[in-house]
């Protein structure tokens, strides 16, 4: 069972008096005062929570509450306005360009899975896997595929590997995706809502993959319209409305007893549909 965020803090307040007591590893993702605009329009306004290692963190809210730009902005695809972001000790402040190798470097250590599964159609499944791993990474074909194949194999498509994008499912291609992101060996991972597109039945088996991830220790944010995913998988549920966090907290408290009512109204609309 994995120690509380409240408990791993009391336990390491206790250990500062203690001569030679390890200190507590930072966090592995500090999000701090983040604003991002488009014109006059404010997306994001002073957003900021931190993240451990290993963590999993859902981010629910309605259409248009800024969750998917926050995402983007954690990988610098959209260059925030305001504050900070620091991602395995690499700080990334707001309103400035950001040299490309730092960038390269932030995006090898995440990963990121889009609503779209953006595969190459041209590419075998395999392919589609192993070119950033010898573009990127610098790993032979070989060794690449190698490890295309294991990871295909996490995620019950070995069998795909030389097929096209065009011959899999809604639901295998999610997954294809989900391998092609973990191929770099991510320390972060990233899903904007990743079974938006799909039907309810290859959405589960998208959401299990996601799910043996979580149980397997990978640092997860999780933009989600996947209720019972929030409530069961992840450890801490964020909600967000209007470009601001309104609510955070582990996740069975804020999803079964939600204190802000924009929650409360946001969780009865998805349920009663």
């Amino acid at each position: 069972m994995r120690m509380s965020r409240q408990m791993e803090q009391g336990f390491w307040q206790g250990a500062e008096t203690v001569p030679g007591a390890r200190l507590p590893a930072p966090p592995l993702v500090r999000i701090e005062h983040l604003v991002k605009r488009y014109g006059n329009h404010v997306v994001l306004d002073d957003v900021g929570f931190d993240l451990d290692s290993g963590e999993v963190v859902a981010i629910i809210g309605p259409s248009g509450s800024g969750k998917s730009t926050l995402l983007r902005c954690v990988n610098q695809l959209e260059r925030p306005d305001g504050g900070c972001i620091t991602v395995g000790g690499q700080r990334f402040e707001g309103g400035r360009d950001h040299p490309r190798a730092e960038l390269d470097k932030l995006r090898r250590t995440v990963g990121m899975v889009f609503q779209s599964f953006n595969l190459f159609p041209h590419l075998t499944v395999l392919r589609n896997v192993s070119i950033a791993q010898e573009r990127v990474a610098g790993r032979s074909r070989k060794e690449a595929d190698e490890r295309s194949m294991q990871l295909l194999a996490r995620v019950g498509l070995a069998e795909k590997a030389n097929q096209y994008p065009s011959r899999c499912s809604g639901g295998q291609q999610q997954r294809i995706a989900i391998a092609r992101a973990l191929a770099l060996d991510p320390q972060l991972m990233l899903f904007d809502e990743p079974t938006s597109a799909l039907d309810p039945e290859l959405g589960l088996e998208v959401l299990a993959v996601m799910r043996e991830l979580a149980e397997s220790g990978m640092t997860m944010i999780v933009v989600t319209h996947e209720m019972r995913f929030a409530e069961n998988v992840s450890d801490r549920v964020v909600v967000m409305a209007d470009g601001k966090i309104i609510e955070t907290g582990p996740s069975a408290e804020v999803m079964r007893n939600p204190q802000a009512e924009r929650t409360n109204r946001f969780l009865h609309a998805v349920r009663d549909r």
